[in-house]
């Protein structure tokens, strides 16, 4: 793999970006610059996001060798092996610091990735819709990453993460040791007057008078329209499919004048359990902080970029 350098720069910090294995590496030193702050401080920061388990050491960091001048002898040079992270960690420890060289490298970091895609370095085009789908996702994270609680803006990363992660799997599709998930069928289908049914006990818990007050019966409307179907064939073919559809539609088309995310979700997993996909091995395919995260970011997302949400989600139903 071509090891590249790239500079970063602005008006505080000039760094050496080590640019391989298709991601940003900076060195602790690095990130201290970088962010502004102590050694000690991002120290913790990885600390706590390995402790966390947000993301895995073997993962995200890799010992490079470094080479600098020798302290002692003139002339002379020293090699060493030093930890560097990649922008899965950059990008976390930002979250956690909240400076605005954090900002303005997060932005900078994207545009590279765009450039280094639209070069053409990448060989697999299924891997650079990957790469491509994987910014934009972390673009709509840096749109609303100041209004969010540090634990909602953790779980988005992770949601991420575990998107990035299907790149991997790139690799056993091109060598056909896996099957591509073609995804569940089943003509049965979810009924507008049960779904109201689930809200209505919603209302329980709320002191909202306008809590899931529907608009012209839009939820009737969603529900007809993920089973639609075009020429004799369904136009969301699997179920996940619909699901997907379904979550977006309800979050994003403002159904409800207030409580939309919420009943979002909760109808999204009565969704999944009315066709028995939401366990797979004794396990809830996507757990309530998952659920949170992806909400949030079908709310934040525009129009245009419905399509890297529903796959973000059918990430997790497949």
């Amino acid at each position: 793999m071509k090891n590249e350098i790239i500079i970063f720069e602005n008006q505080k910090v000039k760094l050496e970006v080590n640019m391989q294995d298709e991601t940003v590496w900076l060195s602790l030193e690095q990130m201290s610059k970088l962010f502004d702050r102590d050694r000690t401080v991002i120290t913790r920061h990885i600390n706590n996001i390995f402790k966390s388990q947000e993301l895995s050491k073997d993962e995200v960091c890799a010992k490079f060798a470094h080479t600098t001048e020798h302290g002692a002898i003139v002339d002379k040079t020293q090699t060493r092996e030093l930890d560097f992270y990649n922008l899965d960690m950059i990008i976390s420890v930002g979250y956690r610091v909240k400076s605005q060289n954090g900002v303005i490298f997060r932005k900078w970091a994207n545009k590279i990735l765009k450039d280094y895609m639209i070069k053409g370095y990448a060989v697999n085009q299924k891997r650079l819709e990957y790469l491509e789908k994987t910014i934009q996702l972390i673009d709509i994270a840096n749109r609303i990453d100041e209004r969010l609680e540090n634990n909602d803006a953790k779980e988005i990363l992770k949601v991420i993460g575990s998107y990035t992660k299907a790149l991997d799997l790139l690799d056993d599709y091109d060598h056909r040791s896996l099957t591509k998930p073609t995804g569940n069928k089943d003509n049965k289908k979810i009924t507008y007057e049960d779904c109201m049914n689930i809200i209505k006990k919603l209302r329980f818990n709320e002191e909202s008078d306008i809590f899931a007050i529907e608009r012209d019966k839009g939820l009737d409307s969603i529900i007809s329209n993920i089973y639609q179907t075009y020429d004799g064939k369904d136009v969301y073919n699997s179920i996940e499919e619909k699901a997907a559809n379904f979550l977006y539609m309800i979050v994003k088309n403002h159904v409800f004048i207030d409580g939309n995310k919420r009943i979002a979700a909760t109808l999204f997993i009565y969704f999944l359990k009315y066709y028995d996909i939401l366990y797979k091995d004794n396990k809830q395919l996507i757990d309530n902080n998952t659920l949170t995260a992806l909400t949030l970011l079908i709310a934040e997302s525009n129009p245009k970029e419905k399509d890297v949400i529903i796959d973000l989600i059918l990430n997790f139903l497949n």
